[in-house]
């Protein structure tokens, strides 16, 4: 006895139609397997391939008072600038921040993954997660995924019953505790101005200034980088927003127009 299995192909026999018409649809569709000896040396090259190019801004250091953060808000595929209003400082909870870089889709979901694992981890203990708890909860998500394309570059900062805390954790999983960090096409010229003008003992008003001078020099010099420049402190009662500025003002803020020799000597003229 010969069991029949026709019911099962993926294209049933069409009965009474021509084979002519037909002979197309019936034939099983088939590709050709990459011929490699290295298929997840493959995979990741392929990934990298069709990923487009990203950028942001985004940084944070640890003071004597708590812990400033801030960012710009520009998103990018490749050079096109798809908007210039995204929210790239997440709350995790009332007392930890979250920052965004790489793609938005992933930081955005695995930041509020992190924000109920925080809550559910609060009302088993009774008791806020901590800083280093927290991040290195994050880490070992992303570690479980490494090597499936996930892109975040991120950095957990937050104030816990041991003082401010600052990690950086990356999308394989990655985790670097710091005092001062930033993640992003412009880190390099953020770095410039916080290496410049950063010190421990500076107030909250000082640190808020050099946090939005940072962004907005990397605004001015990255191309991938721009929109408002937002800065958050985070202290021992919680995370508060500070400012949110756009950035095309802070240039004339901080590089006020002066005007030329001979535009000075005219209005002197027509006052005479």
């Amino acid at each position: 006895m010969k069991l029949d299995t026709s019911g099962l192909e993926s294209t049933a026999p069409l009965i009474g139609a021509s084979h002519v018409l037909f002979d197309g649809l019936q034939m099983n569709p088939s590709f050709e397997l990459p011929n490699t000896s290295n298929f997840d040396g493959f995979q990741k090259e392929s990934l990298q391939m069709v990923k487009p190019a990203k950028g942001t801004t985004t940084l944070a250091f640890v003071f004597k008072h708590g812990v400033m953060v801030a960012a710009d808000s520009r998103a990018t595929i490749g050079s096109h600038i798809s908007s210039q209003s995204v929210k790239k400082i997440i709350e995790i909870n009332p007392y930890m921040l979250g920052t965004m870089a790489g793609g938005a889709a992933d930081c955005l979901f695995w930041h509020r993954n992190l924000g109920i694992k925080c809550r559910l981890h609060e009302l088993t203990n009774k008791r806020r997660i901590s800083v280093t708890g927290a991040s290195k909860l994050l880490a070992n998500i992303l570690y479980s995924y490494r090597g499936m394309g996930l892109s975040v570059g991120t950095m957990i900062a937050g104030c816990d019953e041991t003082g401010p805390g600052l990690y950086y954790v990356d999308g394989q999983g990655g985790r670097l505790k710091g005092i001062r960090f930033s993640v992003g096409s412009g880190s390099p010229y953020a770095y410039g101005v916080l290496d410049n003008g950063y010190r421990y003992d500076m107030t909250i008003e000082e640190a808020a200034e050099l946090a939005r001078r940072a962004i907005y020099h990397a605004t001015f010099r990255d191309a991938a980088s721009g929109g408002v420049a937002s800065v958050y402190y985070v202290g021992r009662d919680g995370w508060k927003k500070l400012s949110g500025d756009d950035v095309g003002e802070l240039h004339y803020k901080y590089y006020p127009v002066v005007p030329s020799t001979v535009e000075q000597e005219m209005d002197e003229v027509e006052a005479a």
